[in-house]
């Protein structure tokens, strides 16, 4: 399996530290997770069932015609590919490894591309694969080049397809309300905004014949019943929309601030995480894990990937942690 952040309980027995003991920024979560409503006996007694509100919701909130709720969007990621023959698939890289993993382990040709090599490439692509915001570098596309991509790969019958996992902070450049079209696939992560990673729930938006054969690849009662109520009343929690986009927002400029003051200005981010590319960017994080304080660390390209603090404790820890960064790297060896 691929490398991830959150192996919280891996780095525990590595350093030697408690998992209580530590403060995990790897993973890229709102750290803010929502409250858990009261789930009735019935839903953790009865198969779970569709249109049971859960799809209504998720269309109204991501404001798309069609949805297909899916047990976390990295199964739609491993199961698109049986949807096609083998071609050529173009993954906008760096980006989420799984993806270009599930077409390659599906037998396409894979090129990994920049985002200045992706007009060199798309006429001679099957599918397009771009993740938007992107994960880990934060860059943005804005939907008017994402749609003209889709218009030249959907005349050839070839498919766009976006993951929207850290989209919820910025609605208005998502694609979700052009996801009737012949030819886009829009993935949507529930987790990570709500700070539910656990639920393990996400949503695929596209036209309604390639929901239903993708519907066939996930089978029957994917999502359970317990996770369809709790992710019904969180999309339908505006109120709570509105305050997790606020203080993830302002959690972000001030991890940039804190960066920044300290030496380190990141090359990206989102409201999120921040990223930054250091060739420090190893001996950087072994320092801090070594405090107790887990990044995620990409090491193909000497960068790391912050998530954001969730309270005044934690924000001093980190700060703590870069002062003594700072003493032990003008120390004399």
């Amino acid at each position: 399996m691929l490398e991830h952040g959150g192996r919280l309980r891996k780095a525990a027995l590595h350093y030697g530290i408690a998992e209580a003991d530590w403060l995990d920024l790897s993973s890229g979560l709102a750290p803010w997770p929502w409250a858990i409503p009261p789930i009735p006996a019935r839903a953790w007694a009865r198969l779970p069932e569709t249109e049971d509100g859960l799809e209504q919701a998720a269309r109204q909130y991501y404001g798309a015609t069609q949805v297909l709720p899916v047990a976390g969007s990295q199964m739609a990621i491993q199961l698109l590919p049986r949807l096609r023959r083998a071609g050529k698939v173009g993954v906008l890289s760096p980006c989420y490894a799984e993806h270009a993993e599930a077409w390659r382990r599906n037998g396409y040709i894979v090129r990994e591309v920049l985002e200045q090599e992706v007009e060199l490439f798309i006429d001679n692509l099957d599918v397009l694969v771009v993740v938007n915001p992107n994960n880990p570098t934060g860059l943005s596309l804005t939907p008017e080049r994402l749609l003209d991509w889709h218009a030249r790969l959907a005349q050839r019958g070839g498919w766009l397809v976006v993951d929207e996992a850290f989209m919820d902070n910025t609605p208005h450049l998502s694609l979700a309300s052009f996801a009737h079209q012949v030819g886009l696939i829009v993935l949507r992560s529930f987790g990570k905004f709500f700070g539910l990673a656990g639920v393990r729930l996400g949503f695929v938006l596209a036209e309604r014949r390639l929901l239903n054969l993708l519907a066939e690849q996930v089978g029957p009662w994917a999502v359970a019943g317990p996770t369809r109520v709790l992710g019904q009343a969180c999309l339908l929690d505006s109120e709570g929309h509105r305050r997790q986009r606020q203080r993830s927002e302002e959690a972000s400029e001030r991890l940039v601030e804190l960066l920044e003051r300290h030496g380190f200005k990141p090359q990206g981010g989102c409201a999120l995480f921040q990223w930054l590319s250091t060739e420090r960017a190893e001996h950087l994080y072994e320092f801090m894990a070594r405090q107790g304080i887990l990044l995620r660390l990409f090491s193909h390209n000497s960068s790391l990937r912050f998530g954001l603090p969730a309270d005044e404790t934690d924000w001093l820890r980190l700060e703590r942690a870069f002062v003594a960064y700072a003493k032990e790297t003008s120390c004399p060896r």
